[in-house]
């Protein structure tokens, strides 16, 4: 089996991974989105912090100043996490899995003033038409009731575009992909257990074992994601992360009878359609 092919096996395992972490939320029921990141999180410290004990992976970057990277990372990896918990809570699956992958279109835009990388033509004609189709999926209408849930989902796409592009300075600077996952799961933790502790909201033993499976989920979507890229580089395999919408469509569908109407459909027409380009684009692209 090539490596092309074990990081596409990698990176679908992902997207359906992540898939069944936004429906184990969605399962949990009517839980504080922070109470559920909360748990999210912990779970993947408890992984983590195994996973680097027994590779012998310290817990500290390779120089100091990488703290304020790891924290930029934690910060706005949070945010994201948290607005996307909440879009799940109050969108359908598709609908909010798909505002979540904005983050790779707003992830070229902070990539230009972070990292100082150009930004073409082709590239900013995909960021617009690609907010074009999140508009579809938002409907910004003072009359509609999902308005507020699906521009804050939008905000978890751009955090989250924000975080990896954090992501990506500190992988050129060589701070382990561990280490990284360990301190925003960390700084999760911290800021959502203040709320946790005093609006505590009682849980069924069902609540508790989703939240559970969103964590162990969500772990093996990180760790999906780290091997894959680690077997092959983005431009051959990250189209197949948008696979994600589709297992959240069908999961929507089987489990809450949820169905896209046609201007989310053709939002998620249009998304997908530039995330395709971009792919073909960067790979036509010299090395």
């Amino acid at each position: 089996m090539s490596n092309r092919v074990k990081g596409t096996l990698c990176i679908l395992c992902a997207a359906m991974s992540f898939a069944l972490m936004n429906t184990f939320v969605r399962l949990a029921g009517d839980i504080p989105s922070l109470q559920k990141a909360f748990f999210r999180n912990f779970v993947a410290v408890i992984f983590v912090f195994l996973i680097m004990k027994r590779s012998h992976i310290p817990f500290q970057p390779p120089e100091k100043s990488h703290w304020k990277l790891l924290f930029a990372r934690a910060f706005f990896g949070t945010v994201g996490l948290i607005c996307n918990f909440y879009a799940v809570d109050h969108l359908n699956l598709s609908d909010a899995s798909m505002l979540n992958k904005m983050s790779p279109f707003f992830a070229i835009i902070v990539s230009y003033f972070l990292l100082k990388e150009r930004l073409n033509l082709f590239q900013g004609i995909s960021v617009v038409v690609a907010f074009l189709g999140a508009l579809l999926i938002i409907k910004p209408n003072p009359a509609n009731m999902s308005l507020g849930p699906a521009l804050i989902g939008l905000l978890g796409g751009f955090t989250a575009g924000v975080a990896y592009t954090f992501v990506r300075l500190m992988s050129k600077k060589g701070v382990n992909s561990s280490l990284i996952v360990f301190v925003f799961s960390c700084f999760s933790c911290l800021v959502c257990l203040p709320y946790f502790i005093v609006v505590h909201a009682p849980m069924t033993l069902a609540q508790f074992g989703c939240l559970m499976a969103a964590g162990l989920f969500g772990c093996t979507g990180q760790f999906g994601i780290t091997s894959a890229y680690r077997f092959a580089p983005a431009r051959d395999i990250s189209v197949y992360d948008y696979t994600q919408v589709i297992f959240a469509a069908m999961l929507g569908w089987m489990l809450f009878g949820q169905l896209p109407d046609l201007y989310s459909f053709l939002g998620y027409v249009i998304i997908c359609g530039m995330g395709i380009a971009m792919f073909l684009y960067q790979k036509k692209a010299p090395a």
